[in-house]
């Protein structure tokens, strides 16, 4: 088997919980999924793909404005992906610009989480 294909599908579960995390945070008003499960799957697996393609390109284009925000640019970044994904995938309705920031966070956050959690596995 592959190995890029569990990583992958760390990726696609990571960016799933983040964006349900998110919208039960935010609540209907900033990130609206109709409460189905199907929706955040397909959402996630899309910012999954998202991630993996599109936004290295991102990242080197905008390589000035994260070197002179010491990073935080990232942030829009992240946002910009997840309303993406908004836009590509109208049952995921992101009411505005500040609820993609806020669920980009998110799934940074979640990220981070669950790679220390690995990571602290393997080292063991």
């Amino acid at each position: 088997m592959n190995k890029h294909f569990p990583r992958f599908l760390i990726r696609w579960l990571v960016c799933s919980l983040g964006l349900w995390i998110a919208a039960s945070i935010v609540g209907s008003d900033g990130i609206n999924y109709g409460s189905k499960a199907r929706v955040i799957i397909i959402a996630g697996l899309l910012l999954a793909i998202i991630n993996m393609f599109i936004r290295p390109i991102v990242v080197v284009l905008s390589l000035p404005a994260i070197l002179l925000s010491l990073g935080l640019f990232m942030i829009i970044i992240n946002g910009l992906m997840v309303l993406l994904v908004s836009k590509l995938y109208s049952s995921l309705h992101i009411t505005n610009f500040w609820a993609a920031i806020f669920a980009g966070m998110v799934i940074g956050l979640v990220n981070y989480l669950v790679t220390a959690i690995l990571d602290e596995r393997t080292n063991k």
